[in-house]
């Protein structure tokens, strides 16, 4: 069954140049488990510059996957111990992403949970930096009916 659910996402970049980036969203979203597959669904925000674009988490046993589609292409494949080949079409033009899984770290049932994922990032086969995606998902609460 398929859950409405408050999803807050923080991502935290460390790159060699310019030092740490933090970004933090908290949006609206459905989270449901299908398969013996956790999936979560959610529209980018506008502040992030990808309004018009809709991520799928995907997260499996061994494996999280995140598809984007809109004006933003991507399907990237986080799994630990291995490094994962994508592209990234930006509308634009596209790079090629290769990203090395450290850990990936999940606490989830049912009603919501929480995951990290540690990577590397390349782009365009140079070091990008180091990388990790926070994910926490929570029932939201239902609406009061006056």
């Amino acid at each position: 069954m398929k859950k409405d659910v408050i999803i807050t996402i923080r991502g935290l970049q460390t790159f060699e140049d310019t030092g740490e980036d933090n970004v933090e969203l908290v949006t609206n979203g459905r989270f449901y488990n299908k398969g013996g597959c956790y999936y979560v669904s959610y529209k980018e925000s506008e502040l992030t510059g990808l309004g018009n674009t809709t991520t799928t988490v995907k997260i499996e046993k061994d494996k999280v996957t995140v598809i984007r589609f809109g004006d933003l292409e991507s399907h990237m494949i986080f799994e630990e111990g291995q490094k994962h080949i994508s592209y990234y079409d930006m509308g634009f033009g596209g790079l090629t992403v290769g990203v090395n899984t450290r850990s990936i770290d999940k606490n989830l049932t049912d009603a919501g949970g929480n995951m990290r994922i540690d990577y590397a990032m390349e782009i365009n086969n140079s070091i990008a930096g180091e990388s990790a995606l926070c994910m926490d998902i929570r029932e939201a609460a239902p609406e009061i009916v006056n």
